[in-house]
């Protein structure tokens, strides 16, 4: 049945992985995913720290809400526009640790953008994935655009679209969701709420408690949900994903997580945060969370669990050994696709 265009805000329960459709495997992928991103997240931290990558931004901590939602998607097929800290994401649609790490240390192969952009500006043509513009929240009304196309053109493609909170004070969120609303499109948008616009904390941005009340305004579904929770993001995203493809409309999902480390490497959140804060959010670390949950469903045990991070740390290796040795950009080809060349002519800008 349709959602009613009154529907309030709703939230969603914690379900057993078979209630949702998701077979023993597909929960030991997610896991593994999980561990995946955290570890190349890691990485990445650390080339920056040994001068080897100019700038990280990071999603630790809120992998349960980027590897949850992605799944409900079809690679390929649904088009999505990811925010920079969506290392899940990207992950679960294809991208691989190689493919991220060229654009973190910059590289002439870096399937992105050629390293033009900054690293986790994610692109890829073959994965439908849109790449963002650095001022946040643009990828909103793009999202809403590239729904209205899918339906001019009569695909059954889901548009996912996802931001941090902050993004939800920009006019551009308000823009894109009143357009996707009015239109019926085919759109999803995903808040990983993690409590801090940079350094701002939500109770200075906004006067609601809950991103998801603001889809009242919109007359469409705002769904709050355990951002550190897999399952969870799984099940509300999910539903607003067939939702969308039946012709119902977009859904707003805010998934309420947080994020461990500083904004970026180039950050000290100490100024903002008080060390017990961020201490009680990594004792509801979504890995170790989801680890337990797989272990009391028989699911992994010790033994699995760290041959799963010796191969997870072993892919990341592999992966930077690759990447490090891949070429940087050759200095002529920096005008490169930035202004327009003659028809027939192959000199260089």
């Amino acid at each position: 049945m349709a959602w009613s265009r009154q529907r309030t805000m709703t939230k969603v329960r914690p379900a057993h992985h078979s209630e949702l459709g998701l077979g023993d495997e597909a929960v030991r992928a997610m896991y593994r995913t999980m561990l995946l991103a955290r570890a190349l997240d890691e990485r990445m931290w650390a080339l920056n720290r040994q001068g080897k990558a100019a700038f990280v931004i990071s999603g630790q901590g809120q992998e349960a809400a980027q590897v949850g939602s992605a799944w409900a998607l079809r690679p390929g097929h649904d088009w999505v526009l990811p925010y920079y800290r969506d290392l899940g994401v990207v992950l679960v649609l294809g991208m691989t640790p190689t493919e991220i790490l060229l654009g973190v240390l910059a590289r002439a192969t870096d399937p992105n953008s050629g390293a033009r952009q900054m690293p986790n500006h994610w692109s890829s043509v073959p994965l439908r994935i849109v790449s963002q513009s650095s001022p946040v929240a643009t990828q909103v009304p793009h999202a809403a655009g590239v729904a209205l196309a899918s339906r001019l053109r009569g695909e059954d493609a889901v548009t996912a679209c996802s931001f941090g909170e902050g993004a939800t004070s920009k006019g551009d969120f308000h823009e894109g969701l009143n357009f996707a609303a009015i239109h019926r499109l085919p759109v999803v948008f995903v808040c990983e709420n993690n409590g801090y616009a940079i350094s701002v904390p939500q109770h200075k941005q906004m006067a609601v408690p809950s991103v998801a009340a603001r889809a009242a305004a919109y007359g469409i579904p705002g769904v709050a949900v355990d951002g550190n929770d897999p399952l969870a993001v799984y099940a509300a995203m999910r539903e607003a994903v067939a939702r969308a493809r039946r012709g119902e409309g977009p859904t707003l999902i805010e998934a309420k997580t947080y994020r461990l480390v500083p904004h970026s490497s180039d950050d000290d959140d100490r100024i903002d945060r008080s060390r017990a804060e961020v201490e009680a959010w990594r004792q509801r670390d979504p890995l170790p969370r989801f680890r337990r949950y797989l272990e009391e469903q028989a699911l992994l045990d010790a033994a699995a669990d760290q041959a799963l991070r010796v191969g997870v740390a072993a892919e990341v290796d592999a992966a930077t050994e690759e990447a490090e040795r891949a070429p940087l950009p050759a200095p002529e080809d920096a005008l490169a696709h930035v202004f327009a060349q003659p028809i027939g002519s192959d000199s260089r800008p």
